[in-house]
């Protein structure tokens, strides 16, 4: 078989494909994960391929999008459907158009509904659905750009017309399956036996589904093209080193003086209780306030917040503006209390 098939799941479900052509050495990455950015460049190693695209199907709100730093890294154009408001696409897609890897040809499907942008792909015997069709299921329509109107139209005057021996390959799967068939799907998917338009739509706005876990960011980072919150941090963190609190803890018992801790919380929070011999100044205000309450550039600096995250991009900060000493504590106030370490008030 010439074409080269894997499939890559995450812990929640969110499932991935890199689809290569065994003549021609390339590669497609179907909806990469950030994540997964890593294991996506071992495996086209491992399979002797070079990266040539990635795909989104759609505009993902419950998970980060890896196309951009494929890209980056690999030099990748990054394809999406037309209707996407996402600024960093390079080849635009629509209905009845395809894309030539190698010798494949992946033909596209517009199947707006879940969201306005979404699109399905079919290759050689499979069909990847997105979030159209799951197996078991559908998309939910009430996400931005969702419309069970045009979710109907896509499944039953698109999707399911196609040949049914076709698999099913979703962006999710919450079962232990890894694909279908449309015409298992016709057959015994509960969403597809309500065949009249109003039955499909009624039920459709009556689902009553948790909004997906970082859904603003999400969609932020993934139409924008920004960094995650987890991004800026661990950039933070590998430009810093970090220090323990019972090395804080040891230093200020031993009463060295040679530190200055820094407590880069809300002033509410500082006077609650913080560390003895910590001097406030906000995350919000530092690079404002930061040569008034630190005039020494060459001190060593420890920096600390609630949970260790803050400080991490404090301490990265104030690296960049020329205090090279500067360090995170590993950790935040909260571990530092659940230690039972002393808390001044």
């Amino acid at each position: 078989m010439n074409m080269i098939f894997h499939q890559l799941s995450t812990e929640r479900g969110c499932q991935s494909y890199l689809i290569g052509c065994r003549d021609a050495c390339v590669a497609l990455i179907v909806d990469p994960e950030l994540s997964l950015v890593d294991r996506y460049h071992a495996l086209a190693v491992q399979e002797g391929l070079r990266l040539q695209y990635t795909l989104e199907t759609h505009t993902h709100a419950d998970h980060f999008s890896g196309s951009r730093e494929l890209a980056a890294a690999h030099n990748l154009s990054i394809i999406m459907h037309r209707a996407s408001t996402a600024v960093f696409g390079d080849i635009r897609v629509d209905d009845g158009e395809s894309i030539i890897l190698g010798n494949l040809r992946l033909t596209i499907i517009h199947t707006p509904g879940h969201t306005a942008d979404s699109m399905c792909i079919v290759v050689e015997d499979c069909v990847l659905t997105g979030d159209t069709l799951l197996i078991g299921g559908t998309g939910r329509t009430d996400l931005p750009s969702g419309d069970p109107e045009q979710l109907y139209d896509s499944l039953f005057n698109k999707l399911l017309l196609l040949d049914q021996s076709l698999r099913v390959y979703p962006a999710h799967i919450y079962s232990d399956r890894d694909y279908s068939t449309i015409g298992e799907e016709i057959e015994n998917n509960p969403r597809l036996q309500k065949t009249e338009r109003s039955e499909f739509v009624e039920h459709m706005r009556a689902l009553d589904i948790r909004m997906p876990d970082h859904l603003s960011e999400a969609i932020r980072t993934n139409i924008s093209g920004g960094k995650t919150v987890d991004q800026l941090i661990h950039e933070a963190a590998s430009s810093v080193s970090f220090m323990s609190m019972h090395e804080v803890k040891r230093r200020i018992d031993s009463g060295e003086t040679d530190i200055t801790i820094l407590d880069v919380r809300e002033k509410e929070a500082f006077t609650e209780g913080h560390i003895p011999g910590a001097i406030l100044l906000p995350r919000g205000q530092l690079e404002l306030r930061v040569n008034d309450v630190l005039p020494d550039p060459t001190h060593r600096i420890v920096v600390y917040c609630e949970l260790g995250r803050v400080s991490t991009l404090a301490a990265a900060t104030l690296k960049q503006m020329g205090f090279g000493r500067a360090v995170a504590m590993d950790g935040g106030m909260k571990l530092w209390r659940e230690n039972d370490y002393p808390v001044t008030i």
